[in-house]
């Protein structure tokens, strides 16, 4: 049995890894099989392109997946009644649109060559002053470029990319002391991507001077130097407040309250609902924040439900640069003395049973059709680049929120930083970490979360965290 488990599991993985054109072909002829099993591999499939096309938009991929999650559902007499129903809504509004008719309008012609003039170019990529000036045609905005990092477990390599919305004319190898690879390349007529390559972490900046980009570079052993006593002073004593917000007010941070409406998340001793304690502690850190000088949006300012994919949407639209995702953690009965304190998770994929058991327990309310195998698959194609800088996120998060409570509550636990594949990070183009602020169903940390003076506390660490955060990543 668990042979053909691990059978299923690398077959699946190999088709993932083919890249979703050759993913979907290969689930079609699997559903053309006479074999039961080879049927049910492709239904598994088709759900799983599903979820990558809601990920990413995709309508087209969206609705292929939903016509193989309909056959094959059929051949195995699955209810597939909802997937049917989506899918009339999908060819209706097709139908619609191709009914309308089409209207040839000569100026839009001569408005594309207008645009395609216009557009982004690199003029020059050269270092001044030890840093590396890509200088353009233009004046480049913030919306046209993203920066984002990985790394490659395989051969032990950190990657720091931005891709820039403008156009290249060729490759190009750039050099510094101190760093493996630093390249310039096109991804398409339209987008160039600088990607910088090196065996040890780096410390990376950014800046915009009207039509240049400036990009800083230290090595490991450079940024040590640097901020080895300024770390030393920021874990002693926390910054004046009169510093607070003032060179990071451009910056946009999603506040996500847990659960909300039909799902009230973890209730614990005395019939504590978790939805309301995190929507206190996020509207707390939502005034907080602004005070501070920084752009804050909530996905929910009520109490009403949020798909969990919906909410690192809504942050990726509103290009936020941190996502905190705010919860109280549970357990059952025969542990509930001995379960107690502070935790934040980040996205990846983990081996521990207990991240895995919160992860389980916070999913449950959304995805819940996916089998295992099938989230241990799409949680491996998604979020990779930001696992790095979430982790940071989460130290400093974890840091900040104990030192706040333990200035009156000396005995509050540090359950520790851990990573976790929490369906509510996944999509997240930015920093995302879930916090879990107490356990609900330990009788005195519920009746600490309960209390507002206790939220207010909660909160006011997780600010400090994140301003710690942004002053050790600028």
């Amino acid at each position: 049995m668990l042979r053909s488990f691990l059978l299923i599991l690398f077959i699946t993985f190999s088709l993932f890894a083919s890249g979703k054109g050759g993913t979907l072909h290969r689930a079609n002829s699997l559903m053309h099989s006479s074999n039961k099993s080879d049927i049910f591999r492709a239904y598994n499939t088709y759900k799983n392109l599903y979820l990558q096309a809601l990920m990413n938009d995709d309508e087209h991929l969206r609705v292929q997946s939903l016509e193989g999650i309909v056959k094959s559902g059929h051949k195995l007499r699955i209810d597939v009644a909802r997937y049917e129903k989506e899918l009339k809504k999908v060819h209706k509004s097709t139908t619609i649109k191709k009914a309308k008719p089409y209207i040839k309008k000569p100026k839009a012609a001569h408005k594309n060559k207008v645009a395609l003039k216009q557009k982004l170019k690199l003029l020059a990529a050269r270092w001044q002053d030890g840093k590396l000036v890509l200088t353009f045609n233009k004046t480049l905005q913030h919306h046209q470029w993203n920066y984002f990092t990985k790394y490659d477990a395989k051969h032990k390599e950190y990657s720091y990319i931005v891709d820039i919305d403008a156009s290249l004319a060729h490759k190009q190898i750039l050099h510094k002391k101190g760093v493996k690879r630093i390249t310039l390349s096109r991804q398409s007529s339209s987008r160039m991507r600088l990607e910088i390559r090196n065996k040890k972490p780096l410390k990376v900046r950014f800046s915009l001077q009207n039509k240049k980009f400036l990009m800083s570079i230290q090595t490991h052993k450079q940024a040590t130097k640097k901020t080895q006593h300024q770390t030393v002073v920021k874990e002693t004593k926390y910054i004046p407040s009169k510093y607070h917000g003032v060179s990071h007010r451009h910056k946009t941070i999603v506040i996500d309250a847990g659960h909300g409406g039909k799902d009230p998340g973890a209730v614990g001793y005395r019939k504590y609902r978790e939805k309301v304690i995190v929507l206190h502690i996020a509207k707390d850190l939502q005034k907080i924040l602004k005070q501070r000088g920084y752009r804050v949006y909530m996905t929910r300012n009520s109490d009403h439900f949020i798909k969990l994919r919906n909410r690192t949407k809504y942050a990726n639209r509103k290009k936020a640069d941190l996502f905190i995702s705010i919860h109280a953690n549970a357990v059952k009965s025969e542990n509930i003395e001995k379960a107690e304190g502070v935790e934040c998770y980040f996205l990846d994929k983990s081996r521990s049973s207990r991240a895995k058991r919160v992860a389980a327990q916070e999913n449950s309310a959304d995805m819940s059709e996916m089998d295992y195998y099938g989230k241990e698959i799409f949680l491996s194609t998604l979020n990779s680049h930001n696992i790095i800088a979430s982790n940071k996120l989460a130290i400093d998060l974890q840091r900040g929120t104990l030192a706040s409570l333990r200035k009156v509550y000396k005995d509050v636990k540090d359950a520790g930083v851990r990573p976790a594949p929490f369906w509510v990070l996944v999509g997240a183009q930015m920093p995302a970490v879930l916090v879990e602020v107490g356990f609900i169903t330990h009788p005195k940390e519920a009746q600490r979360l309960v209390q507002r003076s206790y939220q207010q506390k909660i909160a006011q660490g997780l600010a400090n965290g994140i301003e710690r955060y942004f002053i050790n990543n600028q």
